[in-house]
């Protein structure tokens, strides 16, 4: 087995390093004061405009799109290695399109869909969101109460979401519904693309969450939509939308690994310089054992990223092994950064360090895209041979 990325895929990588290292971070200390004063972890609209027309002319567009719509056709083990880069910073800024709702697109959509939304998400053009979860569902989609009802030669939706990113400003929402309720998950669940614009679909409520970030609840009430917004077959949603749930946490690891190594090359910088009672930091066995742990502790993740990415990429099943990397770079991330804070004393609790951000950020993490406790249910009852 190959635990190393080919040579172009590594150069792709030191590529989006640099792009971060000089371009992302210097960014830090303007966001995180942002934040302080306002609450919200964001770009200026002229620093996102400038970022995005600098990665566009670095060729780091569609970096997973098909070669048909401009795109690169990256396999999911190069980009855990793109991820992990970006992971290292607190700047809010993506390469686009976002991968998850794009795989979901290429394995559903139809050629009016493919034409109509995906070539333009593909390409950058347009913002998209899903909206899965619900007020009272949880983490169990087979709880899903909004209905699609067929009416002729149009759908009507209604229903409550909640907890979607970018809502407010997404061209167009992947919105998960109920189509027979007595199939549940084997069956009954379909997926519609709709517009932002359309009558019945309100962004209800922004939520403000910990870290600045942000997430929405939508009200769909006698949501009309033509019958070809379907997106695949009706009933057969629930199979596309887990593969786009496995392609975002394999996304969240390779975050992990980047967030807790630039935590690590924080402590390991300043350990030798800290001083404590006639000796420095670095001296300490608690630190060396944390920073020895630590570095383990990545490494380890970051082959059971790639392993799960190259299961994906070979079309094998992968189910476990995304969920078990859900669990552990989450929690490997949380406690790696957490020992980080606890090193850097009062320093490491400001908003001056990106190290409460990467905090924030990883403690969502934990919950969103399926909490911790749900991604052991599912390694459990594999290897118990149970059935749902």
């Amino acid at each position: 087995m190959d635990f190393e990325l080919n040579d172009e895929h590594r150069m792709l990588k030191d590529l989006v390093a640099r792009f971060v290292r000089d371009e992302l971070i210097p960014l830090e200390p303007a966001v995180l004061a942002r934040e302080a004063a306002t609450g919200e972890c964001s770009l200026l609209p002229q620093e996102h405009e400038r970022l995005s027309a600098l990665s566009r002319e670095l060729g780091l567009w569609g970096l997973d799109a098909p070669a048909e719509m401009d795109g690169f056709d990256l396999p999911v083990t190069a980009m855990v290695g793109v991820n992990e880069e970006l992971g290292k910073t607190i700047t809010p800024f993506e390469l686009p399109p976002d991968s998850p709702n794009l795989r979901m697109l290429l394995n559903t959509a139809s050629e009016a869909q493919r034409a109509k939304y995906l070539a333009p998400y593909a390409r950058g053009e347009t913002v998209s969101a899903i909206a899965i979860s619900e007020p009272g569902a949880g983490a169990d989609p087979s709880a899903i109460s909004t209905r699609a009802l067929r009416d002729g030669d149009q759908w009507v939706l209604n229903g409550r979401k909640i907890w979607i990113s970018r809502a407010a400003r997404a061209d167009w929402t992947i919105v998960m519904a109920v189509t027979d309720k007595s199939r549940g998950t084997r069956g009954g669940i379909s997926a519609f693309i709709v517009d932002r614009d359309t009558p019945g679909f309100k962004v209800e409520r922004r939520i403000p969450m910990i870290g600045g970030a942000s997430t929405y609840e939508v009200l769909l009430e006698d949501c009309r939509i033509p019958s070809t917004q379907l997106l695949g077959e009706e009933g057969a949603g629930f199979g596309p939308m887990q593969a786009r749930l496995s392609s975002r946490r394999v996304q969240m690891a390779a975050w992990c690994i980047g967030r807790a190594r630039r935590a690590l090359d924080m402590l390991c910088e300043y350990a030798p310089q800290r001083k404590t009672f006639g000796s420095s930091l670095a001296e300490r066995q608690t630190i060396q054992w944390w920073i020895a742990d630590a570095a383990t502790r990545i490494h380890a993740c970051r082959l059971m990223t790639y392993e799960a990415a190259a299961r994906i990429d070979r079309g094998d099943e992968a189910r476990t092994q995304v969920s078990m990397i859900k669990v552990y770079a989450t929690e490997m991330a949380w406690e790696v950064i957490d020992r980080v804070m606890q090193s850097f004393g009062a320093m490491g609790m400001t908003k001056e360090m990106p190290l409460q951000q990467m905090a924030n950020e990883t403690r969502l993490m934990r919950i969103y895209e399926g909490p911790s406790e749900v991604h052991r249910w599912v390694i459990a009852r594999e290897l118990l041979g149970l059935k749902r």
